[in-house]
């Protein structure tokens, strides 16, 4: 409240300084953000990312990002609007891994077993919850369009490990006859339940071993692409 107000009858002829000076500033404007969006961002991300999206409160959010509810709304709207934008900041930071493995390698085959080996690691990091988020945050998820969201997010990726079994048929790095839309379901089963025997505990070695095992499903090469390979 500002001090020594005049009555509404006596007006004043006191320029406001220092506390009134600050409290007669227009409020129209709002506070400026007095927190950092990035670190709060990252904080949600983790959240999330432990107690899954249905699991986590609006409380559980402000706590650990640090922030009352007003700053939440006012930054990022509501639960769910921050939790798309989460889904976005992971497939950026720490949920990169798969797509990186499979850019970066020749053929799609070593694409995934490098994305299960490395997953491996990612998924047991210390530092943040085990696993993948956007798997885990499924977990009891009741809220139509963010269950539908997650399942559009894993389809996509099956759909896309189809496309690059394919391409490595066609170039002759598989043989003809691979079903290249089972291989791929093979695939996304591995990954998905490698993520959740990280929850429960599993060590980078155990999950190594696993992604070793799930590469021995995958049909050889053909003779020439093998001689092919074996000379470059």
């Amino acid at each position: 409240m500002v001090e020594n107000e005049p009555s509404a009858d006596e007006p004043s002829t006191q320029q406001p300084t220092g506390k009134q000076a600050r409290e007669a500033k227009p409020r129209g404007r709002g506070r400026p953000r007095s927190f950092d969006r990035a670190t709060a961002l990252e904080k949600a991300l983790l959240i999330f990312w432990e107690r899954g999206y249905e699991a986590t409160s609006v409380s559980d959010l402000t706590r650990a990002m640090g922030i009352g509810p007003p700053s939440l709304y006012a930054a990022f709207g509501d639960k769910r609007t921050l939790f798309a934008e989460v889904l976005v900041e992971y497939g950026q930071t720490h949920g990169s891994v798969p797509g990186r493995a499979l850019d970066e390698e020749p053929t799609a085959r070593a694409g995934f077993e490098r994305m299960l080996r490395d997953v491996a690691r990612a998924f047991t990091e210390p530092g943040h919850p085990h696993g993948c988020m956007v798997i885990h945050a499924a977990t009891n998820c009741s809220t139509p369009e963010v269950e539908e969201t997650l399942r559009a997010h894993r389809n996509a990726n099956v759909a896309d490990f189809e496309r690059r079994i394919r391409a490595d048929i066609a170039a002759g790095h598989l043989p003809p006859d691979v079903d290249a839309r089972a291989l791929a379901l093979h695939v996304a089963a591995v990954f998905q339940g490698m993520s959740q025997q990280a929850r429960d505990g599993a060590s980078a070695e155990d999950l190594d071993r696993v992604a070793g095992l799930a590469m021995r499903a995958w049909p050889p090469a053909p003779t020439f692409a093998r001689t092919e390979s074996a000379e470059a």
